[in-house]
């Protein structure tokens, strides 16, 4: 008992319980007990050898997306060899096509070294069974379960005040697959908690991305002993805003504002407009116990029901808060800009401010419609200002894709109540522009006009996209009767994608479309080389607005703190690495923040398995077809294999889904009936049913 591979298993009446007939199975996949990482001896010397990470799937075969090679290579289950998700291996790859439905995929592969395993943990339920115990995983990525390497179940762990025990959820790290095993051995990293509470299933989200849902205790320790009393030394060499008209704009639940904008008339009829962002390197000093959790965090994470911050909260809600009507200390673009938004000139220090008047988005949404309400005069005044910067950013090539966004709205024990979509009026721009002009103009002067020569900067940047993804597009776009335009020059592109998106709005490919757009893109990222933000359409762009938040802005921060005092250009190579980690943080979070709205429109949906739902088909493969449900958008798929009525065929080339008795075609847009069949929390998977008209 212990492991199974869980390809057309029953599903378990109680989930906390070691599969029957594991053994059999393990040895099936183990056949020939050759060793999983040690011999890449019995393979063709023929076949090229590559290395990658394995994407493993719940059905017991993997992919790996290997260097060199355009497309993901294929592992069947007999030739993983042991290769678990995440593990970084070295493959023999061969040229043959693959049959079995899986179009598109022309490589397949065979695991002939484990090079080093994941890192990253699995999620499962404690099940002890004398003097045994198993760690029983439900992860789409995971067809196995884990054995615990202890002796006697007195050995398990206590962590985090927990300790494990039968039935609780535990992380677990796969440390070994021993030849001739039924089942990998792991060792528990977390103890999170019983399964179904809220904290719980949180705290797992963490854990399965490796992010700390705690400080410890001497970064706390540190935080709270740095002092809140400005003195006059602090105050030595800023230039003093308190006297200017200054407020804060955050959502309605937001605890850390780290912007505020200030705003007034000069004599020469121009405005000043001062971009105020929290001195949080003031307080977090290079190298501290702090400063090193920072980095090792990179960014502030947003689950659903929670903020994790990156700085401790005597830092990121108290101190370097600008809260309304304390003084607080902070770094300033500031720029004097005519009734054309035109930049006339700038000045970038620290300052001291002390802000007037806190607004939500709904609270200064209201005075710019009503032009009504506190500091209504300047507030609209910036209105009129960002709105020209917003206006001549999409005429110079900036892409607008406005794909909708839901959020999850829950209770205080973290219930979902519903999911609502998010809304972004003029409010939301107003801050949104002058954050954009602070971050370009503090990237160009940095590079272009500090004192040092050649200057190794931070930046945040985008690459201009695939051409053969937008030829992908082009193509997907006419089986819906749209033309893509000329995208051979990179701004000719940006245009043509926003011609495409404007002729879609409002039609079923709508969303598609904007999907496979912004899969022809690069990721953004941070590096010291400045290649320009292709989406934003600027050349030069950083991010210096958020330091409570994301690392990169400290960074920012300290090298424009150092520039402007003279100093020569720092360690490019050093400043590389630490791009690099911030890309790859920034990313983890963007993932884990995902798997706790999938979690919690799963968890919104349990309640109403049987139910029939209006929706729209919203993707389509030759596995299912995905159905976003009104009004939620919630997605789920319904799986081409478990329809009775006909039987349907995805066409690749058409774009469509044929069933073969009714002759129906579905395609993407398509208004259908579906009924919740299943809401698989573990897995935070929805399975829909057809409903026949």
């Amino acid at each position: 008992m212990g492991m199974s591979n869980r390809k057309g298993a029953k599903k378990r009446k109680n989930a906390a319980q070691p599969r029957e007939g594991a053994l059999k199975r393990a040895k099936r996949l183990a056949r020939g007990g050759q060793e999983p990482v040690r011999t890449t001896e019995r393979r063709s010397k023929s076949l090229e050898e590559f290395e990658g990470t394995v994407s493993l799937s719940r059905d017991g075969f993997g992919f790996v997306k290997a260097e060199g090679l355009k497309d993901d290579v294929f592992i069947p289950m007999r030739k993983l060899h042991f290769a678990l998700n995440g593990d970084f291996v070295k493959i023999a790859v061969s040229k043959r096509r693959i049959q079995s439905g899986l179009k598109g995929r022309s490589l397949e592969g065979e695991v002939v070294k484990i090079i080093h395993r994941s890192t990253k943990p699995h999620i499962g339920v404690l099940v002890v069974r004398g003097r045994q115990v198993w760690a029983i995983v439900e992860s789409k990525n995971m067809p196995y379960d884990i054995r615990i390497d202890v002796q006697d179940p007195a050995e398990l762990p206590e962590i985090g005040g927990q300790k494990a025990a039968h039935g609780m959820k535990v992380a677990v790290l796969v440390t070994d697959w021993p030849k001739r095993s039924a089942e990998p051995l792991g060792r528990i990293v977390d103890v999170l908690g019983m399964p179904g509470e809220n904290d719980t299933e949180m705290h797992a989200i963490l854990a399965e991305y490796q992010l700390p849902y705690r400080f410890e205790p001497e970064v706390e320790k540190a935080a709270d002993q740095i002092s809140d009393a400005i003195t006059q030394k602090d105050l030595a060499g800023r230039r003093d805003f308190r006297g200017v008209t200054t407020f804060t704009i955050d959502p309605t639940d937001a605890k850390d504002f780290d912007d505020a904008l200030s705003y007034r008339k000069l004599e020469n009829g121009n405005v000043e407009v001062g971009v105020h962002i929290a001195d949080v390197t003031h307080y977090v000093t290079p190298g501290s116990v702090i400063d090193k959790e920072a980095f090792a965090r990179g960014t502030s994470v947003y689950l659903v029901d929670r903020t994790i911050p990156m700085l401790p909260e005597n830092l990121s809600n108290k101190l370097c808060s600008l809260r309304p009507h304390e003084d607080k200390l902070t770094f300033s673009a500031v720029f004097e800009l005519n009734a054309k938004a035109k930049v006339i000139g700038q000045w970038f220090g620290r300052t001291v401010i002390n802000s007037d008047y806190r607004f939500d988005y709904e609270q200064a949404q209201q005075i710019i419609e009503t032009k009504e309400g506190p500091i209504a005069e300047e507030i609209l005044a910036l209105h009129g200002l960002a709105s020209i910067l917003r206006k001549e950013r999409f005429d110079k090539g900036a892409i607008s894709f406005e794909r909708p966004e839901m959020k999850v709205i829950v209770d205080e024990a973290g219930k979902p109540l519903d999911v609502v979509q998010k809304e972004s009026k003029e409010s939301n721009w107003l801050i949104e522009e002058f954050m954009l002009l602070a971050n370009r103009c503090v990237a160009e002067y940095a590079t272009k006009k500090c004192k040092a020569k050649n200057p190794t900067f931070v930046y945040r940047i985008h690459e201009n996209p695939d051409p053969e993804k937008l030829d992908s597009l082009r193509s997907f776009a006419k089986n819906f009767g749209h033309q893509l335009g000329d995208t051979s020059d990179p701004k000719r592109a940006a245009g043509a994608l926003n011609d495409l998106m404007k002729e879609a709005k409002g039609r079923p490919e709508e969303n598609a479309l904007q999907l496979l757009a912004l899969r022809s893109m690069a990721r953004a990222r941070y590096s010291t080389d400045n290649v320009g933000h292709y989406g934003l359409a600027f050349q030069y762009y950083t991010h210096f607005t958020s330091p409570i938040r994301r690392y990169p802005d400290m960074m920012v921060h300290r090298l424009l703190a150092m520039y402007m005092d003279g100093a020569t250009s720092q360690d490019k190579l050093y400043y590389e690495d630490c791009c690099e980690h911030s890309s790859v943080r920034e990313q983890i979070a963007t993932d884990a923040e995902r798997a706790s709205i999938k979690y919690k429109m799963v968890e919104f949906m349990q309640d109403k398995i049987g139910r029939v739902f209006d929706g729209h088909i919203s993707g389509l493969t030759e596995w299912g077809i995905y159905v976003e449900i009104e009004p939620t958008k919630v997605e789920g798929m319904v799986s081409l294999r478990d329809i009775r009525f006909d039987w349907l065929q995805f066409d690749e080339e058409k774009y469509e889904t044929r069933a073969k008795a009714s002759g129906r075609v579905y395609h993407l847009g398509d208004p259908v009936k579906i009924r919740v069949l299943r809401a698989n929390l573990e897995q935070k998977i929805l399975d829909y049913e057809l409903v026949e008209e």
